[in-house]
């Protein structure tokens, strides 16, 4: 069992005038993410160049990777529909810089 912290990067293809149908699917997953065992916190990100080939990227940490399949292979998430091609994997962090803050909050 792997008991380290990790990092999950979904890259989302979502077409420019999509964005609140996109948006309103994320909210879904992330509401029933916030809940579960070994969830952190994530941050969606949105890209500023309008012909970007992913216009929306989540980042969210986890406890564990295990945490992160159990809490994803429920039936519950998997009823979550997002209707637009995503890429994902999930990392494990090697170097970090905590001097970054957020304008957004």
């Amino acid at each position: 069992m792997n008991e380290r912290a990790v990092v999950l990067i979904n890259a989302f293809e979502v077409p420019s005038g999509a964005d609140e149908s996109f948006l309103a699917g994320w909210e879904r997953a992330h509401d029933f993410l916030l809940g579960q065992p070994g969830y952190r916190s994530s941050q969606l990100h949105k890209s500023v160049e309008l012909g970007a080939d992913f216009r929306y990227v989540n980042v969210a940490v986890w406890d564990s990777e295990d945490a992160f399949r159990a809490a994803t292979s429920r039936p519950e998430f998997r009823d979550i529909t997002m209707d637009y091609p995503l890429h994902s994997s999930v990392y494990e962090v090697v170097s970090a810089d905590q001097r970054w803050v957020s304008r957004a909050h």
